[in-house]
């Protein structure tokens, strides 16, 4: 399973009258930590954790405090000191040698700290924010579009301090090509939680058989392609179908859509080409093109130039400093 936040909440939902459950959530952090403020995990009363607040190292310790938070329906408080020697994360042997502060809040039939109309959002990718009372056992949910801070910031009101968490759905890409090196493309996505549409309308690609992990598999290249990536709240595309016609007709249809990015596989002179096939000048392009797509990591299989793309998509959709340089991918 995944550690994205929306796969954890479907396993709260579809779980949450089985047993008792408690929300884990790092409001604040001081110095080097692996997770910031923001970062949540969902624990039931077998055991079971559902994503990480650490690297793995203080998670048995977290699971131990969710047992009396279950106990007493109380938030739980927690502070690991990776500089501490009297600390238990020091004692762990944590490697961030931070400070991380920790609060395990219960959820009940009648108080969910409203992660169902969170879940609920996320399952139509909407974005929003994410409010808790910091010591408390109070939250909830509000709706609202923005795609700047990812991660969580402390309100102070009148009646305390209040995490505020900003949602954003896991990334969904749109994948113009179904041959051999696609599948990679697919299969990491899925695997980092991402959503995955792949399109191709020639009958021996983009076979479900061999794409088993791809969210939708469509057949048709046309004017509905930009109503799906409304609707569908796609946030980039690669085209990678190795025909310049198909990669020009998509890019033709795509220029009129809401995507925030675009990869296209191949050597820049092959960009070129498929501009000039679409009769498309490259300023007028509502978007910003990574041609050739993806971060320069010295790969040449396609499990190489797959991670590669999705880095430079990652690097696109979240703003984080990387390596300029572009996978010089060829055809």
């Amino acid at each position: 399973m995944s550690n994205q936040l929306s796969a954890m909440l479907r396993v709260w939902q579809e779980n949450k009258t089985d047993t008792e459950w408690v929300l884990g959530t790092v409001y604040r952090t001081e110095g080097s930590a692996y997770r910031k403020a923001g970062a949540m995990m969902l624990i039931n009363g077998n055991g079971q954790q559902f994503g990480l607040l650490s690297g793995g190292c203080l998670e048995a310790d977290i699971i131990r405090n969710a047992r009396r938070a279950m106990v007493t329906n109380k938030t739980v408080m927690l502070v690991y000191d990776g500089n501490d020697e009297d600390d238990l994360s020091f004692r762990l042997g944590v490697g961030c040698g931070g400070k991380v502060f920790i609060m395990l809040q219960p959820l009940d039939h009648a108080n969910d700290l409203g992660l169902s109309d969170l879940c609920d959002a996320l399952m139509v990718r909407q974005s929003g924010l994410y409010f808790q009372k910091v010591g408390d056992t109070r939250g909830y949910f509000k709706r609202a579009d923005h795609t700047g801070q990812r991660t969580g910031y402390i309100e102070n009101r009148s009646d305390g301090d209040w995490l505020v968490t900003p949602i954003v759905p896991e990334p969904h890409i749109l994948i113009v090509g179904g041959g051999l090196d696609a599948r990679p493309v697919v299969s990491i996505a899925h695997e980092m939680g991402w959503k995955t549409t792949l399109v191709d309308p020639r009958p021996a690609n983009a076979r479900p058989e061999h794409f088993p992990k791809a969210g939708t598999i469509l057949r048709q290249i046309d004017t509905t392609l930009v109503d799906y990536v409304a609707q569908h709240r796609v946030d980039t595309a690669i085209l990678m179908s190795h025909s310049i016609d198909i990669d020009a007709k998509a890019l033709q249809i795509l220029k009129s859509s809401q995507l925030r990015h675009v990869s296209m596989l191949g050597p820049r002179h092959r960009f070129v080409d498929v501009l000039e096939r679409a009769e498309i000048a490259e300023p007028a392009l509502p978007f910003p093109v990574a041609s050739p797509a993806g971060i320069d990591i010295g790969g040449q299989l396609p499990e190489s130039i797959a991670l590669s793309m999705l880095s430079g998509i990652h690097v696109a959709l979240y703003k984080l400093d990387a390596a300029p340089a572009l996978a010089q991918a060829a055809e």
